[in-house]
């Protein structure tokens, strides 16, 4: 029995259309079918790289990306090189720094674009990033050199990332997460507020990276207001979604039409889930042909038993 004959196959049954889900934060494409989170995580990498091969210091090597994309206060408000908002969103001071936030951006990034589209999706993560530095300075300039030094170089996603955070935490709170250390499951919710609660515990207490952690805070403090009133991305096309599941498009808006669209991302990977199913059963059944039953793995049985159950 071919996959397509299968009833689990109809698209209608599932809300979508056909094949083409690419799930993960890597488009199926190549690079031209790239999603918004693939291509940020590729710029920080090699960012990452171009800048470790020019020297990482942020003052030591004019010639380095560090050197003229990191962000300070002294230098982007002060001196008004604004661009270092933003370019200081691609610079990591170190490899387990760069690991963190580009392992939160694969994991968090797609669900996000999915709810906001392409467009809004990158306008969110590059304003939650600038929304970290300018808190940053200010907590700075506030409460002094303990928070953050007007010269002291601040480099990191982590703003972007954390604005990511709040705004699925805020939109999913319900969502199951599964973490690998330590090994627990929490919903989105508790996930997100406990690391804003410790970014908020860190800058109280004057932490030694206190700076970073109040850029946290305001990517995270910009992500939820920009989820709790879109309007703003709604200039761009936003919150829509681009047919990213099997070609549907949503077109309603704001909490509510981010809801729907995440329950047509978990009706798509259900049908993912079904249609992988049927083609392991359409294998092992050509396999028994072949070969006979007792040419059968425990797994492959145990696969087979499972599949008379759910046609019962």
């Amino acid at each position: 029995m071919a996959f397509e004959t299968r009833d689990y196959a109809n698209p209608d049954r599932f809300g979508g259309a056909g094949r083409g889900f690419g799930g993960g934060g890597y488009g199926s494409g190549g690079p031209s079918g790239w999603t918004i989170t693939t291509w940020l995580i590729v710029v920080n990498c090699v960012v990452f790289v171009l800048a470790s091969v020019f020297g990482g210091s942020a003052r030591a090597n004019a010639a380095s990306p560090s050197s003229w994309g990191f962000f300070s206060t002294e230098r982007a408000i002060y001196d008004l090189e604004v661009w270092r908002f933003f370019t200081y969103q691609f610079l990591h001071a170190g490899l387990f720094h760069l690991l963190f936030n580009m392992v939160g951006l694969y994991f968090f990034g797609p669900l996000l674009e999915r709810s906001l589209g392409r467009k809004p999706f990158l306008a969110f993560y590059l304003l939650c990033g600038a929304s970290g530095a300018l808190v940053a300075s200010v907590l700075g300039l506030t409460f002094g050199e303990t928070i953050m030094h007007p010269a002291a170089p601040l480099v990191g996603a982590s703003g972007a990332v954390y604005g990511i955070f709040a705004a699925v935490g805020y939109l999913f709170p319900e969502q199951r997460v599964n973490l690998l250390f330590p090994p627990v499951e929490l919903k989105m919710r508790t996930l997100c507020f406990g690391l804003l609660a410790i970014s908020a515990l860190s800058v109280t207490v004057g932490s030694t990276n206190a700076g970073g952690e109040a850029a946290h805070l305001g990517g995270a403090l910009l992500g939820f207001l920009l989820v709790k009133f879109p309007a703003p991305l709604g200039v761009l096309g936003g919150p829509t979604i681009a047919g990213g599941y099997g070609g549907q498009k949503r077109a309603a808006g704001g909490v509510e039409g981010m809801k729907q669209r995440l329950a047509d991302f978990k009706r798509e990977r259900a049908r993912k889930a079904a249609a992988e199913h049927a083609q392991e059963v359409d294998r092992i059944l050509a396999k028994v042909s072949e070969q006979g039953i007792q040419s059968l793995t425990d797994r492959e049985k145990k696969t087979l038993a499972e599949d008379t159950k759910r046609k019962r």
